[in-house]
């Protein structure tokens, strides 16, 4: 915690929960007036999470504790009494990794209650497949309920008017025919951010007593990027924007007029964005692939930016730079990829190329700074990071546009980016020189039947419906493999822990493409132990992945001549 202008003392250090380092802290909230902070514990990366609160002023730890909470967030009362969370089940002994996760519960915990005695604001047992979670208006007046299905992008609203508790829940958005999520409220005036008849988004005001689409009236209208976000601050509303995938942020009043655009630190993301109605001061943290987070301060009211605390990696980020190209996707679409380097390196055919990708679950790739990408940058490699539709054309645009060839290129992806990466290399094995799939969904057939698995039939479909079946034994990674066919270098990872796409993906995937390997590449595996999908990992472990990482794609590339098949 600190003010402003000071270091600050430390609040809450993960390192210190667990002997070895694994256990993380993977959520936090601070009450409205800064007096208490709740965290989130997850052990050995998993995702179930233990909800503590810690007195600000102290730093001691309350005796409340929260237990099996699930991809929750929670949401403070106004004055501070309790909080909102999301709330599982018990998985019954041994199944906790594996277990389907179904019909959660919203709950509100009261500050020195035992769990038992929370109260429960929602549930919904006849439909397993919705997925809800509260959260607390800035004026304490409404907890607002959102629900989606799975992992569909669009939401139900429902509020709780916490003055008028016997009325109980509200509908503001009662369909699941538009992306809706609320931005703020003036009484009971509600912003939404929605895609309806706005493909990339705007904000509409919606009365809570008249919801009904037909009342909805626009206050910032669809524009070139896509509203990503927006907050209330300063009696204004902060837009962010992604334009042609990177960040902008746009000032607006209330009702809609522009103001004025932020300026941001060239090619870069935006990936917080903190204020109040009542403050004019807004904070914020950019970074991109060259350099990692600063913290910028905003007056609302002046205009002027600074920044707050640099970027902390020591990087010289002069030396590299980053460049937008747009590629012919197989069906006639401009697509945009970013390419990042050493200023002094230019095409010359063998410029060893990162070419990373996710394309899934609504989630944008932007720029982002990374350790091991900036040493691989360091060494002179090309980073290329593309905002994909799938296909293999980027590695081919690599290519022809005079950087690299098949041989010298290696492809990266993390959990829907590892599919991503196995139906690369199982439909187009000759175009790539290397491929690591990091926790990959890769067997299609069965991803449903394991913990929150069920909910991605919105991006994969369903394999128990026969027509999607068919679809996906298509491009299953895993039940499209080929005997005998010369298979690049394959380095699988996954951890032991991992709850979320379990690691029976990868154990499958790596032995069935180890037995039909027909080249001499090698295909391995990497299993972490006490780690999960994606946090959770201390230094040690995450240095130790790296290295294994970059040495790996060192070896693989290394070759000086093109594959003669």
């Amino acid at each position: 915690m600190a003010a402003p202008d000071d270091d600050g003392v430390v609040l809450l250090d993960p390192n210190t929960m667990s002997a070895d380092g694994t256990v993380a802290v993977t959520a936090v909230e601070v009450s409205h007036d800064g007096s208490r902070l709740a965290f989130a514990t997850s052990g050995a990366g998993s995702d179930w999470m233990t909800w503590h609160v810690r007195d600000v002023g102290t730093g001691q730890d309350l005796t409340d504790l929260v237990e099996w909470s699930k991809f929750s967030t929670v949401s403070w009362l106004k004055d501070g009494s309790g909080f909102t969370y999301t709330g599982l089940e018990p998985p019954e002994p041994g199944t906790a990794y594996l277990a389907e996760s179904r019909l959660p519960r919203v709950w509100l915990h009261r500050l020195g209650r035992a769990q038992v005695d929370d109260e429960l604001l929602y549930e919904a047992p006849d439909q397993p497949e919705w997925l809800p979670k509260a959260e607390v208006t800035e004026d304490g007046q409404f907890v607002v309920l959102l629900i989606s299905r799975g992992t569909f992008p669009e939401q139900q609203i429902h509020v709780l008017d916490l003055d008028d508790r016997d009325a109980g829940l509200r509908p503001l958005v009662s369909d699941f025919d538009s992306t809706a999520s609320v931005v703020t409220n003036v009484g009971r005036t509600f912003y939404l951010l929605t895609d309806y008849r706005a493909d990339r988004q705007r904000l509409v005001a919606a009365d809570l007593d008249h919801p009904t689409r037909d009342n909805w009236r626009e206050v910032v209208g669809e524009g070139l990027g896509t509203l990503v976000e927006a907050r209330h601050c300063g009696q204004r509303l902060v837009c962010h924007y992604l334009q042609d995938a990177h960040s902008l942020l746009r000032v607006c009043e209330l009702d809609g007029r522009h103001v004025r655009d932020i300026p941001l630190p060239g090619i870069c993301t935006v990936s917080e964005i903190s204020g109040r109605p009542e403050s004019d001061l807004l904070h914020f943290a950019a970074g991109s692939f060259t350099e990692s987070e600063a913290l910028f301060s905003h007056n609302l009211e002046t205009g002027a930016t600074s920044v707050q605390r640099p970027p902390a990696a020591q990087v010289d980020s002069g030396a590299f730079v980053t460049e937008q190209v747009f590629v012919t996707s197989a069906d006639g679409t401009s697509v945009p990829l970013f390419l990042t380097h050493r200023r002094d390196l230019s095409p010359s055919g063998e410029v060893p190329v990162l070419l990373y990708g996710y394309g899934g679950f609504n989630q944008p790739v932007t720029p982002a700074f990374s350790v091991p990408q900036a040493v691989w940058l360091e060494r002179g490699g090309l980073l290329a990071v593309a905002n994909l539709r799938g296909g293999g054309e980027y590695g081919r645009w690599l290519g022809s546009a005079g950087w690299s060839r098949s041989g010298r290129i290696a492809i990266n992806g993390r959990s829907n980016g590892g599919l991503l990466v196995g139906a690369c290399l199982t439909q187009h094995p000759e175009l790539f020189g290397a491929a690591v799939p990091e926790v990959g969904v890769l067997d299609m057939l069965r991803f449903h039947k394991f913990t929150i698995g069920w909910a991605w039939t919105s991006d994969f479909g369903d394999p128990d419906d026969p027509a999607q079946y068919r679809w996906l034994r298509r491009y299953s990674p895993l039940h499209n493999l080929r005997q005998g066919v010369r298979y690049p270098a394959t380095l699988v990872m996954t951890g032991d822990h991992d709850d979320r796409v379990i690691p029976g993906h990868s154990f499958k995937f790596g032995a069935a493409l180890q037995a039909a390997q027909g080249g001499d590449a090698p295909i391995l595996i990497r299993v972490d132990t006490a780690a999960g999908h994606a946090v959770g990992k201390p230094t040690d472990k995450l240095i130790a992945q790296f290295t294994d990482f970059l040495t790996f794609l060192e070896y693989a590339l290394a070759q000086k001549e093109p594959r003669s098949d």
